[in-house]
């Protein structure tokens, strides 16, 4: 790497402030509304540019099989449709739960996008990136573009949202969520009605699939009840990850502090845009949806 760009390079989670579905496309995926917001827990990755063409990790991911890991994907899918012939070495320090719904595959995936597109020369614009980024996995998209959104479609259509920047509780229960279980148990002759974002704004959105994970797994409903006591729940994505908004980090510490020892718990702070576009001064120019 040329000193000119950051020898670790952050794949930071997300969580969805409210997740609905509002219909069944003819492919069979869900129509969803969202809106994600960053948060500053995150997955670190080193990249070592090889001239052997070469895509490798640097050492193996307990339970990730090289050909699953999506950061191999994405060096791999970049390198074909660009065209080039460098190698790379990823070494990846994994911090964020795996199958938690806080986006941490999507995320590495988009870092190693955004990085190997800066450390190979390619310099496509994030747009481009972000449509490559798709074929990964629907939340790849909102990483590479790099600005909380709001989100339709299968959370590939994005416009910038403002949003605060709160502190947050996350809890993670000891529970493996698999998405495709969970879509298949809504009901689909009853589909939530959209929204606006005034609607967002104005305090309106829940997550259409929490009843489900609830129901079907006993450890996301223990966690979900026992930290209502000290705010209003969400649950991220498909789950297991649940997080409240905390009015101070203090008092989130207090939380932190008393969380079950069977639980992994973390104070982070929301964040509106991504770290690797404020190194590399690549910031979006959307405009900033509006109420």
């Amino acid at each position: 790497m040329t000193g000119a760009f950051p020898d670790v390079w952050p794949a930071p989670a997300k969580i969805n402030l409210f997740l609905h579905v509002v219909g069944r496309r003819e492919d069979g995926y869900h129509n969803l509304q969202t809106v994600f917001q960053f948060i500053d827990w995150q997955d670190d990755l080193r990249f070592t540019v090889t001239d052997d063409g070469r895509i490798a990790r640097a050492k193996p991911i307990p339970g990730v099989e090289e050909e699953r890991d999506l950061t191999v994907r994405a060096a791999r899918l970049l390198k074909e449709a660009a065209g080039s012939r460098h190698g790379v070495r990823i070494a990846l320090t994994k911090r964020l739960p795996i199958g938690g719904g806080l986006g941490g595959g999507s995320s590495n995936a988009a870092t190693t996008l955004l990085a190997l597109n800066a450390l190979w020369g390619i310099q496509w614009p994030l747009e481009r990136l972000a449509t490559l980024g798709l074929s990964l996995g629907a939340d790849v998209p909102v990483f590479v573009q790099g600005t909380s959104a709001w989100a339709e479609g299968v959370g590939e259509r994005l416009a910038p949202i403002a949003l605060p920047e709160p502190w947050y509780v996350v809890v993670v229960p000891d529970a493996t969520v698999l998405t495709g279980p969970v879509f298949a148990a809504l009901d689909l002759t009853r589909f939530r009605p959209p929204i606006t974002i005034r609607d967002f704004h104005a305090g309106a959105g829940g997550n259409d699939l929490a009843p489900v994970v609830r129901q079907s797994h006993r450890a996301v409903d223990e966690a979900w009840n026992w930290l209502e006591r000290y705010g209003q729940v969400r649950m991220s994505g498909s789950g297991a990850s649940l997080f409240i908004e905390a009015p101070d980090p203090r008092y989130g510490q207090e939380v932190v502090a008393a969380c079950p020892p069977h639980w992994r718990a973390r104070l982070a702070r929301g964040r509106n845009s991504h770290p690797v576009h404020a190194r590399l001064g690549q910031f979006t120019h959307w405009g900033v949806a509006k109420r």
